[in-house]
C-alpha cells in the first residue's frame, strides 16, 4: 500500500470540473496547488500561533512543528484523510493550571507528550474494536461536559491576565473579531481570529501614537508604564535560524491535569474525519483509528522537542469545502510553507510582540467558543439535561472544573480543576448509570414536560431523547 504521495492531474489542472471535486489522490497544476497550500497556511495561522503564545511556548517552533505534524499525519493515513494539524487550543487551560502550580514550559510539554501517547494508544483501540468503543466510554453527555469545562476553565486567565493590560484595546478587538466571525463570508470568516489580531495590532500602535504609554499590568500583578506594542525584539531578531527547543519534563501532577483533554481530542478527530468523509464521498470509518493514532504520534513528535500538542483543524476543512479541492498535495505544500515560516526568528518575534490587550479581546471570544462547543455536542447527541442521570454528574463536574475546586489526596498531591471535574463527570455518569433505575436509563425527564420545554407541539415525533449516543426507534443513528 502506498504512502499517498502519487497524484493524478484533475482535468486540465486549472479548476475542478462543474459539479466535480478534486479528490485526495488528485491535484491541480503545481503552481495552483502551491497557492492552495498558502491559503491553508493562512487559514490555520491565527489559532496555530495564538495557542503557543497563550501557553508560553515558542510560536516559531509551533508553526514549524505544525508542518512536520501534518506531514506525519498524511503519511500515516496514507493520504486518505486530507487534514492540517495545528496547535491545539484545548491545552491552554492545562498550561495555565500547570504554571500556576509552579510548572514551566518543560513540565507543560512533558504532560502534553503523555497525552499524545494516550491518544496514540486510543487510536490503536479504535482501529481494533471500531468507533463504537468511543461512544460506550465517552457518550455525548460526557464528551460535551468535558469540552465545556475545558473552555470555561480559561475565563479567569482572560479576566485577570490579558484584559487588564489594556481594556479599551481588548474591547475594540473583541467587537471587531465578533463582527468578523458573523458578518464575513467564506474564506474571510474562517480567518476571523487572524483578522482580529491584525486589527488589535493596528489599534495598539495607533493608541501608542495618540496617547503614549499606558499604565497597567504588563503580564504581571503590578501596574507599570509601558508601550502597548513593543517591536524592539523584532529588529534584533535574525531572518533565518532554528526556533528554541527544549526537552520535556514529566510530573504526575501536571500529567493528571492534562490527561482529560484526550476526551476532547478524540471527539474532535472523530468529527473532522466524519466531515471529510462526507465531503469527499469516501466513507472513512475504517480510517478513524488511524487518524486518531496519527494525531497522537504527531503530538508526541512535537512535544518531544518543546512544541505544543496538535490537532486536526476545522478551519482547513472549511477551505476544502469552499474550494472543492481535497487534494493532499495542497496539504504537503502547506506543510512546507509552515516549516519555512518556523525557520524565520523575525517572524516569531512579531508574533511574540502581540499586545496583552489584543489577546484579551481575542480570548474572550475564543475561550467562550471552546466551552460552547460542549453544548453543541449535547445538541448533536440529543442529550436530555432534564434527566438526573445526565444532569447530576455534568452539573457537579462543570462547577468543579470551572471553579477550580481541589481535592487534597496527600500532603504533596491533589486533584483540582479540569482533572477533578473530568473524573467526576466520567466516573459519575457511568457509576450512576449502573445504579440508576430503568426509567432513568431510558432518559425520562427530571421536570414536568409542560414546565421545562418550549414549542412542544413542534417536536420531532421520532425523537426519543436518548443521550447515550444510540438512536431510538425511527431516529438517526449518531454513531
Amino acid at each position: 500500500m502506498g504512502l499517498g504521495l502519487r497524484w493524478t492531474l484533475h482535468g486540465d489542472g486549472r479548476t475542478p470540473a462543474p459539479g466535480a471535486v478534486v479528490r485526495p489522490d488528485e491535484r491541480l497544476s503545481w503552481p495552483r496547488t502551491a497557492g492552495l497550500g498558502a491559503q491553508h497556511v493562512v487559514a490555520m495561522f491565527g489559532a496555530t500561533f495564538v495557542a503557543p503564545v497563550l501557553m508560553g511556548l515558542d510560536p516559531n517552533l509551533a508553526i514549524m512543528m505544525s508542518g512536520v505534524a501534518t506531514a506525519v499525519f498524511l503519511l500515516l493515513t496514507r493520504g486518505r484523510v486530507p487534514s492540517y494539524l495545528g496547535s491545539s487550543l484545548s491545552f491552554v487551560g492545562v498550561a495555565a493550571a500547570i504554571r500556576a502550580s509552579g510548572g514551566d514550559s518543560a513540565t507543560i510539554t512533558g504532560a502534553l507528550l503523555v497525552v499524545g501517547v494516550v491518544l496514540l494508544l486510543a487510536g490503536f483501540v479504535v482501529q481494533r474494536f471500531g468507533a463504537r468503543v468511543i461512544h460506550a466510554v465517552m457518550p455525548p453527555v460526557v464528551t460535551g461536559a468535558v469540552v465545556m469545562l475545558i473552555g470555561f476553565n480559561l475565563a479567569p486567565v482572560t479576566a485577570s491576565t490579558y484584559w487588564p493590560q489594556d481594556q479599551w484595546t481588548a474591547l475594540l478587538t473583541m467587537l471587531f473579531t465578533g463582527l468578523a466571525v458573523v458578518a464575513l463570508r467564506g474564506f474571510w470568516s474562517r480567518i476571523a481570529i487572524f483578522l482580529g489580531l491584525v486589527f488589535g495590532y493596528a489599534v495598539s500602535w495607533l493608541f501608542d501614537v495618540l496617547f503614549g504609554k499606558i499604565h497597567s499590568p504588563a503580564g504581571g500583578a503590578e501596574a507599570v508604564d509601558h508601550w502597548r506594542l513593543d517591536l524592539s525584539a523584532v529588529a534584533e531578531a535574525d531572518w533565518i535560524g532554528l526556533p528554541s527547543l527544549h526537552a520535556p519534563e514529566f510530573r504526575w501532577s501536571a500529567i493528571l491535569v492534562a490527561l482529560p483533554v484526550v476526551i476532547a481530542l478524540i471527539a474532535e478527530n472523530a468529527g473532522h474525519v466524519k466531515a471529510v468523509g462526507e465531503m469527499t464521498g469516501d466513507r472513512l470509518d475504517d480510517a478513524l483509528g488511524t487518524a486518531i493514532g496519527a494525531d497522537g504520534a504527531a503530538t508526541v513528535l512535537s512535544t518531544a522537542v518543546g512544541g505544543p500538542a496538535t490537532t486536526t483543524y476545522s478551519e482547513n476543512i472549511g477551505v476544502m469545502a469552499a474550494t472543492r479541492v481535497y487534494s493532499t498535495a495542497a496539504y504537503w505544500a502547506a506543510a512546507c510553507f509552515a516549516v519555512l515560516f518556523g525557520l524565520c526568528p523575525k517572524f516569531g518575534a512579531v508574533i511574540a510582540a502581540i499586545p496583552g490587550g489584543v489577546l484579551g479581546g481575542i480570548t474572550v471570544i475564543l475561550y467562550g467558543m471552546i466551552g460552547l462547543l460542549g453544548a453543541q455536542i449535547w445538541l448533536a447527541g440529543n442529550v436530555d439535561l432534564r434527566n438526573p442521570l445526565n444532569l447530576v454528574p455534568v452539573a457537579a463536574g462543570i462547577i468543579i472544573g470551572v471553579g477550580g475546586v481541589s481535592l487534597e489526596i496527600t500532603d504533596t498531591f491533589e486533584l483540582n480543576g479540569i482533572a477533578l471535574g473530568t473524573i467526576v463527570v466520567l466516573t459519575g455518569y457511568h457509576v450512576l448509570r449502573a445504579l440508576a433505575p430503568a426509567h432513568l436509563r431510558e432518559q425520562e425527564p427530571l421536570l414536568d414536560e409542560g414546565t421545562s420545554s418550549y414549542d412542544v407541539g413542534d417536536a420531532d415525533p421520532t425523537d426519543t431523547g436518548r443521550s447515550d449516543g444510540e438512536a431510538g426507534p425511527g431516529g438517526p443513528d449518531r454513531r
